[in-house]
């Protein structure tokens, strides 16, 4: 590293891909059409792609070209091989069961453990881990430290979890629980990392109860760089090293290889049980394919090897994170209330505060994410009552916070993106006091109905 401000790419730029430059009338036009749901636009009528950093990073020379060893053998290929090394040196588990994304680890092993009548507690349970869990008939609950509500609390790691809340909650049902959930970073609290220190204090009040540690890491080495930046005694130790003391804590995880995997597609569930392993790996024969590809191309097995290798890298990680933060501290400099500190993957706008006039139920985030979007160009994610306000029970209620996600794809948009992205925020935030609500029209979708649903706006 240098002492100078500007933090460059550590990479060059061998292929590029076009961008269509899109008028506001077109894009009021494709907002309408779409339901005013986000989701539902063609990405060609996008500029700026921040909807998600899930599987849409830039994949690297080496990674494309370890795609050419990718061998297709059904069973025991030697891109399997490849793939389970790069995962156990990170990841130590006995078992790693791979699978297409992140989202059918979680479905394998919720099927297995959840239930009615279970409780599965996490800091913060993002959407389909929330939806894989109740679709079991389990309940999900949210234990996040209070620092971790509060979009403008400054605390170095406010994605811990609240181990007194974790103590409470075994104590009154521990033989509910089969599983307590980290997740690394905590996405739907800002993107805010967990401390070691957490870490080993949750592993103590799970040995104390009898139940399992897992993780959700899959943005594990920006969690990783976090630690060794902000945790005192941390800071000079390889990230691979805090990697696998994080794992070490734990006694399984769920990974979407989409994230830190630096890949487009794959993911995987590792853990040590031998008996849990056996019956995740009978589900997955059914759903996803066999144990030593698991809904996977050999070559997506290499691509995520590679990745693995990458993304443990000061050089990249001190990139990641401080292309991140100067997006939040221009716009934080501009007046707009985001979530601080500023997480690895993403900024988060605070849509409830920018926005007080919309009340929650009128989804704030949905009306700054559609804001952005006929402004500039700029697809965000709600992140807030749209996603989490419906209830199993049919009620619905507030989100305890009303965000839009910036999600920065992985190796993608260069800083003149970037300053582009800080204009338009600006230029919506200025005239916030003009945007209204929206409504969810008739029929809701029965879960994550935040991907399907369409809207209609208030006036």
């Amino acid at each position: 590293m240098t002492d100078f401000r500007t933090i460059i790419e550590p990479f060059r730029i061998h292929a590029v891909e076009p961008i269509r430059i899109t008028t506001r009338e077109e894009r009021e036009t494709a907002i309408a059409g779409a339901g005013w749901n986000l989701f539902s636009l063609h990405a060609a009528d996008v500029l700026i792609d921040l909807l998600t950093d899930s599987g849409t990073g830039a994949m690297s020379r080496d990674q494309w070209a370890a795609i050419q060893h990718g061998d297709e053998s059904y069973a025991g290929s030697p891109s399997w091989f490849v793939f389970l090394e790069a995962v156990q040196a990170l990841f130590p588990f006995s078992h790693v069961i791979p699978t297409h994304q992140g989202r059918a680890a979680e479905k394998i092993l919720f099927s297995v453990i959840g239930g009615p009548g279970k409780v599965i507690p996490n800091n913060t349970h993002f959407d389909t881990t929330r939806a894989n869990i109740e679709a079991t008939g389990a309940e999900a609950v949210d234990l996040v430290i209070a620092e971790g509500l509060d979009p403008t609390a400054i605390h170095p790691f406010k994605g811990n979890l609240d181990t007194d809340a974790l103590e409470a909650l075994l104590e009154a049902r521990g033989p509910d629980v089969p599983v307590v959930f980290v997740t690394v970073t905590n996405n739907s609290g800002g993107g805010q990392p967990v401390s070691l220190a957490n870490l080993r204090a949750v592993r103590e009040v799970c040995d104390r109860h009898g139940v399992p540690l897992f993780l959700d890491a899959c943005r594990f080495a920006e969690n990783a760089w976090f630690i060794k930046t902000r945790e005192p005694g941390q800071g000079d130790r390889a990230i691979p090293d805090i990697v696998r003391e994080m794992a070490s804590l734990a006694d399984g995880m769920t990974m979407s290889a989409k994230k830190d995997g630096l890949a487009n597609i794959g993911g995987w569930l590792a853990l040590d049980d031998d008996a849990l392993a056996e019956a995740c790996r009978n589900v997955l024969i059914l759903t996803e394919g066999f144990p030593t590809y698991g809904g996977l191309a050999g070559r997506d097995l290499e691509a995520i090897a590679q990745g693995l290798h990458e993304v443990v890298d000061d050089d990249y990680l001190n990139y990641r994170i401080r292309s991140t933060a100067y997006l939040g501290e221009a716009l934080d400099t501009s007046g707009v209330p985001l979530v601080k500190p500023f997480g690895g993957h993403a900024i988060y706008l605070d849509a409830r505060a920018l926005l007080p006039h919309v009340p929650p139920l009128e989804y704030p985030g949905q009306a700054l994410a559609v804001a952005l979007y006929v402004e500039g160009g700029i697809r965000g994610c709600e992140i807030g009552s749209v996603m989490f306000g419906r209830h199993p029970d049919g009620s619905e209620v507030p989100a305890a916070m009303d965000l839009v996600r910036l999600a920065i794809p992985r190796r993608t948009y260069t800083q003149s993106h970037i300053d582009y992205v800080i204009e338009v925020v600006s230029a919506v935030a200025a005239r916030a006091g003009a945007l209204r609500g929206y409504r969810i029209a008739p029929p809701e979708p029965a879960a994550l109905r935040h991907f399907t649903a369409h809207f209609e706006p208030l006036v």
